[in-house]
């Protein structure tokens, strides 16, 4: 069974740098694509950044410039660097891995952008 584990999320000041790492564990299978998610109150949960085995990458409009997702697949982990954060990226950030056609989700870290 596929366990995704987030970490690195937290409280920090608007401007400042958080940043998630996603570790895969349990996969006998090459990972195809990770990305993250984040789910603010309220509202729908939304892509943020996704990235291929390849390296391939896609953000959403709201955070280009701003974060940079990255993965190492001999550890099987992917990172969300976060910076120059605002208000507005306060949400629950959810890994997502996609293995031989089926998505595995980890629970989510909470990341709050305040001051």
């Amino acid at each position: 069974q596929v366990q995704l584990v987030e970490s690195g999320g937290g409280l920090v000041q608007p401007g400042g740098s958080l940043r998630l790492s996603c570790l895969a564990l349990g996969s006998r299978f090459s990972i195809n694509a990770m990305g993250w998610y984040r789910q603010a109150p309220g509202k729908q949960r939304e892509l943020v950044a996704v990235i291929t085995s390849g390296g391939r990458t896609n953000y959403a409009d709201s955070v280009k410039g701003r974060f940079t997702i990255s993965r190492d697949n001999a550890k099987n982990t992917a990172y969300l660097q976060m910076n120059s954060l605002k208000p507005e990226d306060t949400a629950v950030y959810y890994c997502k891995a996609y293995i031989r056609n089926t998505d595995y989700w980890g629970q989510g870290t909470q990341v709050t952008v305040s001051s």
